[in-house]
């Protein structure tokens, strides 16, 4: 394949698939790794981290419901009470030894905190969780989940979040999730007591 034709390919690749690394593209034109650093260089393409950062950067609204190190995954966009998307790999320290196959849980708490971190309020918490593994996830697979607010109860009501989880295309994780909002009773009931004290 030209040159001109293979950058042209792979900017159009990166387009539709931030998330996919040097290897991946290895794979997908054939070509050695310097070949694929190299076009990237000519096109003025960062690197994976640097695109993610780059991507965070960009993210509309910043997360409210809990510290940004206790989302599990890399926040890649946010729309607080609409949708948001995050990124998960799989290391060695979230699989297990003998099968190389992500521990569960990982799956679920990438999913959960960011069902968390969607919602638009100062502290929310997780009230039910219906999930499905649809198949498992193993050693360097990227997890890209996905969130969406479908329905909010009122400013101290619950929030359902259904989240979907992927690797690739193919779908990996889905949970539908309850999420309690009351942060603002909490910081009411707290100024009404400082109010009875003055």
């Amino acid at each position: 394949m030209p040159k001109r034709q293979r950058q042209q390919m792979l900017a159009k690749e990166l387009e539709q698939n931030p998330f996919v690394t040097d290897e991946e593209l290895t794979r997908i034109f054939k070509v050695s790794i310097q070949t694929i650093r190299l076009d990237r260089l000519e096109l003025g393409i960062p690197e994976l981290r640097e695109r993610l950062k780059l991507m965070a950067e960009r993210t509309y609204d910043q997360v409210r419901s809990l510290p940004l190190h206790e989302v599990i995954g890399d926040i890649i966009d946010l729309q607080l009470d609409k949708s948001g998307i995050s990124m998960f790999e799989i290391k060695e320290e979230h699989v297990f030894s003998r099968t190389k196959i992500a521990r569960g849980h990982h799956i679920f708490a990438q999913a959960n905190s960011l069902a968390i971190a969607v919602v638009n309020n100062e502290m929310a918490l997780t009230a039910s969780a219906d999930i499905r593994f649809i198949r498992s996830v193993k050693l360097g697979e990227k997890c890209i989940a996905k969130a969406y607010v479908r329905s909010m109860t009122g400013q101290k009501g619950k929030a359902k979040v259904e989240v979907f989880t992927y690797v690739g295309e193919e779908m990996v994780f889905q949970g539908n999730f309850l999420i309690y909002r009351f942060a603002n009773e909490l910081s009411e009931r707290g100024e009404e007591r400082h109010a009875n004290r003055d």
